[in-house]
C-alpha cells in the first residue's frame, strides 16, 4: 500500500479493498510502519487514542495461527512462517454485532452516526442489525444498504457489516449477518421474509416454529455453500432475557450448522439501564427485568431472568448453561454488544413527521435541547466491547476470527489487550482452540494481561483486582439436550493482581492430564462480587446479580474470554 496518497484515495480504496475480504494491508492508524507525520488529522487522532487504551503496540497479538478447534495447532517454532505479519501474531480487532438505527421501530439514529460513534469510541468493526418486521422484510432491509455503503466509503478504518436482528422462531432475537457483496440485501431479505418469527407469525413455543428456525440456519448455510454470500454467521441476542431460549434450542442451532449458529450474547447491551434514578433509567441492566412466560423454559430458575455484574445468567454462571456446552466440547462462543437503539445522556430526537410502516424509517434525527436520563444505552464501543483475533483487517478475517472462537469481551475497559495460551512442551494454542498433548503431558496456562494504561468513556481508569481460572471436564454428549448444569466446572484458581498499570503476567500449571478439559477466564475490578449460585466450592467470589434500579455498570467491571480445550491421546 502506498502511504503517500490522500485521504480521499484511501477511504475509496480502503473500503472497496476489505469488502473483497481479501485485504492483508492495515490502515494506517493501525500500521506503526506508517509515521505520525503522514496521517491525516483524523488518523492521527486514532492512532493516540489506541496508544492511550494500550491497543496500540501493546505486543499482546498471539503467538501462532493456529488451527480450528479439534485440530493439532502449529508449534511455536513454525509460527512466524505461517502468518501474514512478521511476529506471527493476530490483530485484536473491538467489535460490536448488535446495532439499531432509524430503520427500526424502536430506535432513531442514522447508520453515519452509529459508524463514526464507533469509530471515535474505537472499534475496528460492526454489524448494523435493524430488526426483522414487516416493514423491515419488504422495504428497510433495502433502503439501510445505501446507508451502510456510503459509510464504508466515508467512515475510514471501521469495517461496517449488514445484518438483522433476527426474531427467531419459537425463540428469542438474534444477530444474522453476511459478508458484504453483490448479493447481502437479496440473501437477508430472502432470509427475512422466509424465517423471520414476527413477519411469519410464528413467535411462540412450538415444535414447528422450532423447526422454522433450524430450516433458517440451514438456509443460510446453503447461500454459503453456493456462493450466494462469501459467509454468513448468527449469534442468539440476549438469550436469557426471557427465558424462552431453552437449552435445546441453542444445541439445535448449534447442531444443525455448528459453522454459522457459533454463540450467544454472553453480556446484553442496554447496560445504561441499571443507573439508579434520577440520574437514570433505574430499570435493569440489559432491561433483565422480565419474569417467565408461558413460552419460557420451565427449567430455568426466577434469578436466570436477571444479569449478574452484566453478564447473561447463561455466561455468568460457574458450571452453568455455557459450561454445559463446552463440558460437551462443543465450541459456542460468547460475545458482548451495544444493542444500541436510544443513547443515555443524549440530546437526539426522531425528526418530525414521516410514517415508519409506510417508509421503512423515520425521518433523521434532531437537536432535542434537553438531555436524555431515561433512555438504556451507550454508543457502540463506548462500554462494551468483542475483541476478535483476526488475520488481517477485512471482513472475511473478522467473521474467521469469530467463527474460530478467539474472541474476549470487557465493560468499561477495564483491560486494554489479553494474551492467553496453552502450552505444552513446543506447543500452544490460544482462545477457542484445542491443544492435542500427550496423556500424562504436562500443561500450562500463561496469561499476559494488558491493564488499562488510560481513562474510559466515563472518565476514570479502571483497575483489574483480580482473575479467575475456571475450568472444567470434558464429559461429552448430553442424553438431555435440556441440560443446563455440568458439575465438575468450577472455579480453580483466583489471581489479585497488585499492580494498576503495565502488563501482568501470570501462569498456572494444569498439571500432567490425562483426560480433556477446557479452561476460560474471568477477570473483576472487585467492586461487586457474591459465592456463585452453585455454591462457594464452585464459584467462591463470583458476580453478584444485580439490583433491578440501582445497578451503575460503570462500578461493576468484568471481562471474560473464550474456552480453551486441551485434549490428550
Amino acid at each position: 500500500m502506498s502511504h503517500g496518497h490522500s485521504h480521499g484515495d484511501h477511504g475509496h480504496h480502503h473500503h472497496h479493498h476489505h469488502t473483497d475480504g481479501d485485504a492483508t494491508s492495515l490502515p494506517p492508524a493501525l500500521d506503526t510502519s506508517v509515521p505520525d507525520a503522514e496521517l491525516t488529522p483524523s488518523q492521527l487522532s486514532r492512532r493516540g487514542m489506541l496508544r492511550r487504551t494500550g491497543l496500540l503496540g501493546a505486543g499482546l497479538a498471539a503467538g501462532s495461527v493456529l488451527a480450528g478447534a479439534g485440530e493439532a495447532a502449529a508449534s511455536v517454532q513454525q509460527s512466524p512462517a505461517k502468518s501474514s505479519k512478521g511476529n506471527g501474531g493476530y490483530l485484536w480487532l473491538a467489535g460490536d454485532h448488535h446495532i439499531h438505527t432509524q430503520y427500526s421501530s424502536d430506535a432513531k439514529y442514522r447508520v453515519i452516526d452509529h459508524v463514526r460513534q464507533a469509530n471515535a469510541h474505537g472499534l475496528d468493526w460492526m454489524v448494523i442489525t435493524d430488526h426483522g418486521s414487516v416493514a423491515h422484510a419488504k422495504i428497510g432491509v433495502e433502503k439501510v444498504n445505501p446507508d451502510i455503503v456510503d459509510a464504508r466509503d466515508k467512515t475510514d478504518d471501521t469495517l461496517v457489516f449488514q445484518g438483522l436482528e433476527w426474531n427467531i422462531p419459537g425463540a428469542e432475537h438474534g444477530t444474522v449477518f453476511v459478508h458484504p457483496g453483490s448479493n447481502e440485501v437479496a440473501v437477508l431479505k430472502e432470509f427475512e421474509n422466509s424465517f423471520d418469527g414476527s413477519v411469519n407469525n410464528a413467535s411462540g413455543s412450538s415444535p414447528a416454529n422450532e423447526a422454522l428456525a433450524i430450516a433458517g440456519v440451514n438456509f443460510l448455510a446453503d447461500q454459503v455453500r453456493r456462493r450466494k454470500v462469501k459467509d454468513a454467521l448468527f449469534l442468539a441476542n440476549h438469550p436469557a432475557r426471557k427465558g424462552i431460549d431453552s437449552p435445546h434450542e441453542i444445541r439445535g442451532w448449534r447442531d444443525a450448522q455448528p459453522t454459522i449458529a457459533v454463540g450467544m450474547e454472553g453480556a446484553p447491551g442496554h447496560q445504561a439501564g441499571g443507573i439508579p434514578k434520577p440520574n437514570g433509567p433505574g430499570s435493569g441492566r440489559g432491561i433483565y427485568d422480565n419474569s417467565p412466560s408461558a413460552d419460557s423454559f420451565a427449567g430455568y430458575p426466577l434469578e436466570s431472568y436477571r444479569t449478574w455484574g452484566g453478564f447473561d445468567w447463561m455466561t455468568a454462571t460457574v458450571g452453568g448453561l455455557w459450561d454445559s456446552l463446552l463440558a460437551e466440547g462443543k465450541p459456542w462462543w460468547i460475545t458482548a454488544n451495544s444493542d444500541s437503539h436510544n443513547v443515555y445522556a443524549d440530546t437526539a430526537v426522531r425528526g418530525p413527521g414521516g410514517d415508519f410502516n409506510a417508509n421503512g424509517r423515520y425521518n433523521d434525527p434532531v437537536y432535542g435541547t434537553g438531555i436524555s436520563l431515561t433512555d438504556t444505552d451507550f454508543w457502540p464501543g463506548q462500554y462494551s466491547r468483542t475483541h476478535v483475533g483476526a488475520a488481517s483487517f477485512s471482513y472475511k478475517a473478522v467473521m474467521d476470527g469469530i467463527r474460530a472462537g478467539r474472541v474476549w469481551v470487557d465493560h468499561g475497559g477495564l483491560i486494554s489487550g489479553l494474551d492467553a495460551r496453552l502450552v505444552s512442551g513446543g506447543r500452544e494454542v490460544t482462545l477457542g482452540s484445542a491443544l492435542h498433548v500427550r496423556r500424562g503431558a504436562q500443561v500450562d496456562l500463561v496469561i499476559r494481561i494488558s491493564l488499562s494504561n488510560g481513562p474510559n468513556w466515563a472518565q476514570f481508569q479502571p483497575s483489574l483486582a483480580r482473575l479467575d481460572v475456571i475450568q472444567g471436564d470434558v464429559t461429552g454428549p448430553v442424553a438431555d439436550k435440556d441440560t443446563f448444569s455440568t458439575p465438575t466446572t468450577k472455579v480453580v484458581k483466583s489471581f489479585e493482581v497488585d499492580k494498576s498499570t503495565g502488563t501482568v503476567r501470570l501462569t498456572y500449571s494444569l498439571g500432567r492430564l490425562d483426560k480433556p478439559v477446557y479452561v476460560r477466564l474471568r477477570g473483576t475490578d472487585g467492586n461487586r462480587s457474591a459465592v456463585g449460585v452453585n455454591g462457594a466450592a464452585v464459584d467462591p467470589v463470583g458476580p453478584a446479580m444485580d439490583v433491578l434500579g440501582d445497578a451503575d455498570p460503570w462500578k461493576d467491571l468484568w471481562f471474560y474470554s473464550n474456552p480453551m480445550w486441551v485434549l490428550p491421546a
